[in-house]
């Protein structure tokens, strides 16, 4: 009988560490495992991440290069406009400076 309550106690032993290797390995499994879908959903988050910095970027520089063409269009514009003020004066400056020599 005690021998048979040794056996008994023996195996259960047995058993129950049995229990716990099958507990660890499939622990580290699934440490393993949620380990490797981290790393998959933080590429996924960097890819998105990239793709959106890429498409923004495209978009300001869409952004700026409307606005330097406007500028380069207003700038244009004026200097233009300061050109033919300049031409007007200068043939009103011509006129006088005739008129002075020919009146002198």
């Amino acid at each position: 009988m005690l021998a048979d309550s040794m056996k008994f106690i023996l195996a259960t032993e047995y058993d129950a560490n049995q229990v716990k290797l099958i507990v660890l390995n499939k622990s580290k499994d699934s440490i393993e495992q949620a380990k490797l879908e981290g790393e998959e959903s933080v590429a996924s988050s960097l890819a998105r991440a990239k793709s959106e910095i890429e498409q923004l970027q495209k978009t300001s520089d869409q952004k700026a290069m409307a606005a330097a063409e406007e500028l380069a269009s207003q700038t244009e514009n004026r200097i233009a406009t300061m050109s033919a003020r300049a031409e007007k004066r200068l043939d009103t400056v011509a006129q006088r400076i005739f008129e002075r020599i020919v009146n002198v």
